[in-house]
């Protein structure tokens, strides 16, 4: 048998199929983050992209997102400095730091839904960045990354 992909292949060499499926769909990375520029801390809201669907924390426009919401990042193997951004359970960010997958991960356990079903995702508690304003933002930090 023959170990998965996320076992024997550094980011680096994945494939873009390989490198997509690793996104769990928890739906963090679409939070706004804050930075303090004083002191370069990060601090994470509940506040989603208003591209997010929170129903099932996918982006509802992929393809098209960096265009449309400046503040999205578009990671990649070669761009391991926003790893910092990404939450602990993050995929990308647990196999860049040499850890294992999560066991409710889909590519684990082979269903979509065990992500919500952990209660990994913001689902329960993003609110969408139309319903509030800017300047309000700062009211919803939730963590420090």
């Amino acid at each position: 048998m023959t170990e998965p992909f996320w076992q024997n292949k550094e980011l680096s060499e994945m494939n873009r199929e390989e490198w997509e499926s690793l996104c769990d769909g928890c739906g963090h990375c679409c939070l706004v983050k804050l930075e303090d520029e004083e002191s370069e801390d990060v601090y994470v809201t509940n506040v989603s992209c208003r591209l997010l669907d929170l129903e099932n924390c996918r982006c509802q426009d992929y393809e098209h997102r960096l265009e449309k919401v400046s503040m999205c990042l578009s990671l990649s193997a070669d761009k391991m400095e926003l790893m910092k951004w990404l939450p602990v359970h993050c995929a990308y960010r647990l196999l860049s730091e040499g850890k294992k997958l999560q066991p409710w991960h889909p590519l684990i356990s082979g269903n979509a839904e065990s992500v919500h079903k952990a209660c990994v995702s913001v689902k329960s508690f993003a609110q969408s960045e139309d319903f509030i304003h800017v300047d309000q933002f700062c009211d919803h930090v939730m963590d420090k990354l």
